[in-house]
């Protein structure tokens, strides 16, 4: 255990303190078991970390990575027993989806260690009821999501623009330093390399490439117990996603596209979508809202498009893949049956300069959304000003 102890205070020593994320802040702590899940290389780690470092009570704390080697020899179980007895009182795992059997162990860490606080990240696939161990009522779970435009303008820029609600933008009143500052050309740089943490890093393509193919190459297969011809099939079909304009789901068709069995399509969708490695846009339905029927199929974010395309994206793709992106961590957007996107009753049309309202106009409220204007003119709204929901 001494080496663990070694390498997690390393790992303290070295993370930044410099920005935090406002999830920090809302995370309630306190409870005994506690998830924080979302897609690959959106900040969790940093996020448990600067949580310890800001608690400054790292003599009772202990950070581990799932998948250590110390693991083929202990179990998490007897690594929190023993951490316990040694007056340990908050256990931290990171990556926890790569520990089989995750969630058994820690239903046991649960119930036989009661006075000792558990925190977990891991991918959003994570299924609570996992192995037969039901964890869903006693942990409290957070979704971490990608970053926003409003937070990268303040990790590039150091400074601290506040959110806004969907009234608020839509209304032009979002926190954006206007004067020698303009939107546009920042909203560009987001667009390919904005919503991740290491944006300002170098070789971001790399590093985001990496990100993906251990998500479809590891984790997925881990999570679905798929076979390497499976996970080839997988790769094949973010890249034929990466290519379209944006994918209207029918099985058949694509299936024939692939080269694939219709069969198949259904299970590696849910995969992918649980991976958040894309997204599913569904139609408005009455009743309940895991029946209403796939309509589009979008990547979760258009930084993927970048990067799995191998030339630039199609820009109305990305367009419509970036509004989806950020107003689905807030609302609840569905497809519209007269235009692109419906949330709360609200229709919006999203395109260029040159769109028109025809779309919207037997919307009861309709709003046309751009991405090359700046502010809000009639029902015209800016597309980065999304960007500030979160």
């Amino acid at each position: 255990m001494q080496t663990l102890y070694e390498q997690f205070h390393q790992l303290l020593e070295l993370t930044p303190m410099s920005f935090f994320r406002e999830q920090l802040g809302a995370i309630n702590w306190d409870v005994r078991i506690l998830g924080i899940l979302g897609q690959k290389g959106v900040g969790k780690s940093t996020l448990i970390l600067q949580h310890i470092k800001q608690l400054g009570n790292k003599n009772e704390s202990l950070y581990v990575v799932a998948d250590d080697i110390y693991f083929s020899a202990h179990t998490l179980l007897d690594t929190a027993k023993e951490f316990f007895a040694r007056g340990g009182k908050y256990l931290y795992i990171d990556e926890i989806h790569k520990y089989e059997h995750w969630s058994r162990e820690i239903k046991n860490i649960y119930d036989s260690l009661p006075l000792l606080h558990v925190v977990y990240s891991g991918s959003s696939m994570l299924d609570l009821k996992e192995g037969g161990a039901d964890l869903s009522r006693r942990v409290i779970e957070y979704h971490l999501p990608v970053w926003s435009f409003r937070e990268y303008l303040n990790l590039r820029n150091g400074w601290a623009l506040k959110p806004a609600t969907l009234e608020e933008v839509l209304s032009g009143r979002v926190d954006f330093p206007y004067g020698a500052e303009r939107p546009r050309p920042y909203f560009e740089e987001y667009m390919k390399k904005g919503c991740y943490p290491f944006s300002l890093e170098p070789e971001f393509e790399t590093r985001l490439r990496q990100v993906i193919n251990t998500t479809v190459e590891v984790d997925i297969p881990k999570y679905a117990k798929m076979t390497i011809a499976a996970t080839q099939k997988l790769k094949k079909f973010m890249y034929y996603i990466s290519k379209s304009v944006p994918v209207t789901i029918n099985f058949s068709s694509m299936a024939r596209d692939l080269e694939l069995d219709r069969d198949d399509l259904p299970k590696y969708l849910e995969y992918l979508e649980k991976a958040e490695l894309v997204s599913v846009l569904r139609m408005k339905a009455n009743g309940d809202a895991v029946l209403r029927k796939m309509d589009k199929l979008y990547l979760h974010n258009p930084n993927m498009a970048y990067v799995l395309s191998g030339e630039l994206p199609n820009t109305g793709n990305s367009r419509e893949t970036i509004f989806f992106c950020w107003t689905k961590q807030k609302y609840e957007t569905l497809e519209s049956p007269i235009s692109d996107f419906e949330i709360s009753g609200k229709t919006f049309e999203v395109g260029g300069r040159k769109k028109g309202k025809k779309q919207i106009e037997d919307a009861k409220e309709g709003y046309v959304v751009k991405d090359d204007i700046e502010y809000v003119f009639d029902n015209q709204v800016p597309l980065w000003m999304f960007g500030f929901l979160y």
